[in-house]
C-alpha cells in the first residue's frame, strides 16, 4: 500500500494501534461540555446547516464532527447572536476542512457562500470577516484542533467489527466483506444520531464510536453482540456501552416511528388522489355510455329486417324513430310554443336515463413502490433491552 493509502486508511496500517492509543491519550484531554448556551435551542438547525453544507462539498465524516464539535463548545462558552451563529458556523467548518482534508478538498469561500444562499441563509461572509472568526476560534481552543470525534474512531472499531466466529441468525457468515459493508452503513447511520443531541456530548468519544458498532451488530442479528475481540480492541465491555447503547435505540425508534407516519400520510395522499380519479372516471363513463332518452330502437325491429345495408339502415331507422317521437311543435319551430314543446318533449322522455351494464369495473390502479424493510426482532438484558423488541432494520441499497 502507497503512502496515499496509508494516509487515507491509517486503521488498516502497522500504525494503526499506535495512532488509536494516541487519540485515547487525547482525548481525556478534552473541555467537558456543560450544555450552557443560551441558543442550545438553535442547535439542532445549525447542526442539520453543517452536515448539508459538508455533503454538498463532500468533506469526509471526520472534518464535518470536527465542525459541530467547535460549534458545540464555542456556543456553550459564549452568548452569541443568531447572525454571529451563522458566521461561526461556516469559519468552523472552513477551519475543520482545512485540519482533516487535502489541500484541494477545501471549499472556497466563494462556493460556501453560493450554498448558504442556497439554504436561504441571508448571510454573506467575506475574508476579512472569515479570518477574524478563524482567529477568534483558534486562540479559544488554544490553537489545538487535533479533537478526536467519533469519527476518528468508527473506521477502526469497524476494521475488527465483524470475526470469523460471528454468527447471523444463529448460522455463520458466508461473506465477512458483504457483513461488514452493510455494518458499515448501520454504523455510519447511528454515529449521526451522536452529533444530533448534545446530551451524547457526555460520552467520550471512542465510546461512542464503540457503542455505534454494537448497535449496528444488534440490528443486523449478529452474535454475540460484543466479543472479546472487540472488548480488546476498543477497550470498552458491554457494560460500558449500554447506556450510550440504550439512548441510539431510543433515537432510532423515534426515527422509524417518524418514517411510519411519513409514509402513511403520502399513503393516504395517494388514496386520496386514486379515489378521486375513479369518481372522475366513473363520471365519465356513465356520460358515454348513457341510452337515450327516446324509446329503444327495438320497437322498430320489422322496419329494420327490411333494410339490406345495416349500417346505414340502423341509422335511417334512428333518425325515423326520432322524427315520429318528437312533438309536432317542436318540428315546427316555433318560438312562442317552446314552453309547451319542452313539456311535451320531458313526457315523451323517460323517467330517467339509464347506464348500460359493464361486465367489469372501470377504475384506475396507482402501483405504490415502496421498499422492502426487515423487521428484527432482538432480546437484550437489563433495563431499556429487558424484553423483547421489533427494530426495523432499513434495507441499505449498495
Amino acid at each position: 500500500m502507497g503512502r496515499k493509502g496509508m494516509e487515507e486508511q491509517w486503521w488498516k496500517g502497522e500504525l494503526a494501534a499506535d495512532i488509536h492509543q494516541t487519540l485515547r491519550t487525547k482525548e481525556l484531554k478534552l473541555p467537558m461540555y456543560k450544555a450552557h448556551s443560551p441558543q442550545i435551542g438553535m442547535r439542532r438547525y445549525f447542526i442539520d446547516l453543517l452536515t448539508v453544507l459538508s455533503n454538498r462539498c463532500n468533506l469526509c465524516p471526520t472534518a464535518r464532527h470536527l465542525a459541530i464539535y467547535l460549534l458545540d463548545h464555542f456556543m456553550d462558552r459564549y452568548d452569541i447572536t443568531v447572525k454571529q451563529l451563522h458566521i461561526i458556523s461556516f469559519a468552523c467548518l472552513l477551519l475543520a476542512s482545512k485540519f482533516e482534508e487535502k489541500e484541494d478538498k477545501v471549499p472556497k469561500l466563494e462556493h460556501v457562500n453560493n450554498l448558504a444562499c442556497m439554504c436561504n441563509v441571508n448571510v454573506v461572509l467575506n475574508k476579512k470577516d472569515l479570518l477574524r472568526m478563524e482567529m477568534l476560534l483558534l486562540e479559544n481552543f488554544n490553537w489545538n484542533l487535533c479533537l478526536p470525534t467519533p469519527a476518528h474512531y468508527i473506521d477502526y472499531y469497524l476494521y475488527g467489527s465483524i470475526g470469523e466466529n460471528d454468527l447471523h441468525n444463529g448460522w455463520p457468515i458466508t461473506s465477512l466483506t458483504k457483513t461488514k459493508d452493510f455494518l458499515e452503513k448501520y454504523a455510519y447511520y447511528f454515529l449521526d444520531f451522536s452529533v444530533r443531541d448534545h446530551t451524547f456530548l457526555h460520552f467520550r468519544p471512542s465510546l461512542i464510536a464503540a457503542a455505534c458498532v454494537c448497535a449496528s451488530r444488534i440490528c443486523m442479528q449478529i452474535s454475540p453482540a460484543w466479543t472479546t475481540q472487540l472488548e480488546l480492541l476498543t477497550c470498552y465491555s458491554w457494560e460500558h456501552l449500554a447506556q450510550c447503547i440504550e439512548m441510539m435505540f431510543i433515537y432510532y425508534e423515534n426515527d422509524i416511528k417518524e418514517a411510519s407516519n411519513l409514509k402513511k400520510q403520502v399513503t393516504i395522499q395517494h388514496q386520496e388522489q386514486e379515489a378521486v380519479g375513479n369518481l372522475s372516471h366513473q363520471a365519465t363513463t356513465q356520460v358515454l355510455f348513457q341510452q337515450s332518452s327516446y324509446h329503444p330502437l327495438a320497437q322498430h325491429s320489422a322496419t329494420l329486417s327490411q333494410f339490406q345495408s345495416p349500417v346505414q339502415d340502423l341509422c335511417s331507422a334512428y333518425r325515423d324513430s326520432l322524427q315520429a317521437h318528437r312533438p309536432s311543435g317542436l318540428l315546427a319551430g316555433s318560438a312562442d310554443s317552446s314552453l309547451h314543446s319542452c313539456a311535451a318533449l320531458q313526457a315523451s322522455l323517460r323517467p330517467s336515463a339509464q347506464t348500460l351494464p359493464i361486465q367489469t369495473p372501470i377504475a384506475v390502479q396507482v402501483a405504490l413502490g415502496t421498499q422492502p424493510r426487515h423487521c428484527i426482532s432482538t432480546a437484550y438484558g437489563s433495563s431499556y433491552f429487558s424484553g423483547h423488541r421489533s427494530y426495523t432494520a432499513g434495507c441499505f441499497d449498495g
